[in-house]
């Protein structure tokens, strides 16, 4: 069950990423929103655990996974904008 629950709070995690930062380079569909927002969690859980925030095995909560989430979508804007602008 707790794949499920991460797949659910992924997915929700991702959209509300989405909503807080638009822009015409963000990945679209529901497969790559639940990837947002796992990624974004996982992200989250690790750099909370280098800090001090999360002791280990401890996993980041949804407004976590969402912080996460943002960070993997504004690396990912800065991903495909570097790629369309192509080498300098």
């Amino acid at each position: 069950m707790g794949i499920v629950w991460t797949i659910i709070i992924g997915f929700v995690a991702g959209v509300v990423a989405k909503f807080i930062t638009p822009g015409s380079n963000e990945p679209s569909g529901f497969i790559l929103t639940t990837i947002l927002g796992i990624v974004g969690a996982l992200v989250a859980t690790y750099l909370g655990q280098a800090i001090g925030w999360y002791h280990d095995g401890e996993g980041a909560g949804f407004i976590g996974a969402i912080v996460g989430a943002v960070i993997v979508l504004l690396v990912w804007g800065a991903i495909q904008r570097r790629q369309v602008a192509g080498p300098r």
